[in-house]
């Protein structure tokens, strides 16, 4: 008997996603994916309970890739850390070994799904990533965005949350937004950002979930988005593009073809601009002011 949290699959798709159990309405399930940011239903009986370790196959190469990904990141992450000693060696020859400090690009990630958010803020502190996250729907997200960006000041602001092309939209038309679940939200959202901040390089907009109007999302003014393909997308891809922007240096420029191979839905499900990064590193090492021994002078 299927209940609340059981992880299942759906035997009409194959058993290929993995999803949890959020709600029972009579004989339907509203089911969400556990590593795409899917939301669907489903009936009852089309439900085939799963063990925790063998997801669908899906699920399990999307893990795969993001184990991945992680790595590539810490390996990135370790790379910038040897090139900054250089520079600063340059810079100055006498300096010692890590005599600078970092300023990573701070992002304000807004999040429609509570639990990806989570997993998505755990993923930011393992790569040590400045983020202010919020669990905001996205009919909402123009409005919230509007009060926290003077506020906040970020440099990269992350909208996602759920998507999807409709079953049975008012139009059948791909261009039509009317055809999208929350595609409006996510580009009126981008283009409040967009109006705070002109400069695509002083503010990184990543926009968009599973199927979004990619296209409609550029144009408001996103330099990432979803999904160009109108594919499904991982939980995590626009954490994986928002890390990139806040550890890539204001001297250079995103790798396009890197950072979307770096995603786990790839250029099917994420693309974007050329962007700079957001990434700054300071002199000298700043001290702990509670060793300092000092003599007033006022």
């Amino acid at each position: 008997m299927t209940k609340l949290g059981d992880l299942v699959v759906r035997k009409s798709y194959g058993g290929d996603v993995t999803f949890r159990v959020e709600r029972i309405e009579r004989s339907v399930a509203i089911i969400k994916g556990t590593e795409f940011r899917l939301l669907a239903d489903a009936p009852l009986t089309d439900l085939l309970e799963v063990d925790p370790g063998s997801p669908g196959e899906k699920t399990e190469r999307a893990r795969i890739k993001a184990t991945e990904s992680l790595q590539r990141l810490r390996q990135d992450r370790q790379q910038l850390a040897e090139s900054n000693q250089v520079a600063v060696q340059q810079w100055s020859p006498a300096a010692q070994e890590q005599a600078y400090f970092e300023v990573p690009g701070k992002v304000l990630h807004l999040d429609g799904d509570e639990r990806y958010l989570q997993k998505s803020l755990d993923l930011y502190e393992k790569l040590r990533v400045p983020v202010n996250g919020y669990f905001v729907n996205e009919s909402a997200m123009p409005s919230v965005l509007y009060r926290l960006l003077p506020t906040v000041n970020p440099d990269i602001v992350v909208l996602t949350g759920h998507d999807g092309v409709l079953k049975n939209p008012p139009s059948r038309d791909l261009y039509n937004l009317t055809s999208y679940k929350n595609s409006k939200h996510f580009v009126e959202a981008v283009r409040v950002a967009r109006e705070y901040e002109r400069n695509f390089d002083t503010l990184t907009i990543v926009a968009g979930a599973c199927q979004s109007h990619f296209e409609a999302l550029l144009q408001a003014g996103a330099n990432f988005a979803s999904s160009p393909a109108r594919v499904l997308i991982h939980a995590l891809d626009p954490v994986y593009i928002a890390a990139k922007a806040s550890l890539t240096s204001i001297r250079d420029t995103i790798h396009i073809t890197d950072v979307l191979n770096q995603t786990i839905s790839g250029t099917q499900g994420v693309g974007g601009i050329e962007t700079r990064g957001s990434y700054r590193i300071g002199l000298p090492t700043l001290k702990d002011l509670s060793k300092l021994n000092i003599v007033p002078t006022m």
